[in-house]
């Protein structure tokens, strides 16, 4: 679980069966999601699967329009829309990282855009989407 640190581990089973980290500590408003590829997120091509993609970019932008509510990055919120482009391919080794960043909104949505990088610069996909402040004390 999430630690003073502004690292969240092992909060969800998503997160849990992936490996993927969640940064919400760097202060600047933006969150991020790291995870190093091995063969349990590649498709049967031996690329990054699509869907883990998107699941990466979802966590960043979800909890960056956290932070812009709860400095924690963790009030709830809910994606109404995700729309990803597929840019390059992941593949086993590769460290990425998706990260998210406020492009408007206000209190009631949130627009928010994310990137998917590679270690190496390589933009793996990008992604827009909306996302609505969940009321306080609800999951879902």
């Amino acid at each position: 679980m999430s630690g003073t640190d502004g690292i969240i581990r092992d909060e969800t089973g998503t997160q849990r069966t992936l490996g993927y980290v969640l940064d919400v500590s760097r202060g600047d408003g933006r969150a991020r999601c790291t995870l190093t590829l091995d063969d349990r997120h590649t498709n049967r091509h031996g690329m990054l699967h699509g869907g883990l993609a998107a699941v990466m970019l979802d966590n960043a932008m979800g909890a960056t329009g956290s932070l812009s509510v709860d400095p924690s990055g963790l009030h709830p919120m809910l994606t109404l829309s995700l729309t990803t482009n597929f840019l390059s391919s992941g593949r086993v080794g590769d460290t990425l990282t998706a990260e998210g960043w406020i492009t408007g909104g206000g209190r009631k949505t949130k627009f928010i855009d994310g990137r998917l990088t590679a270690e190496d610069g390589r933009v793996v996909a990008t992604a827009t989407g909306v996302f609505k402040p969940m009321p306080t004390g609800s999951k879902t």
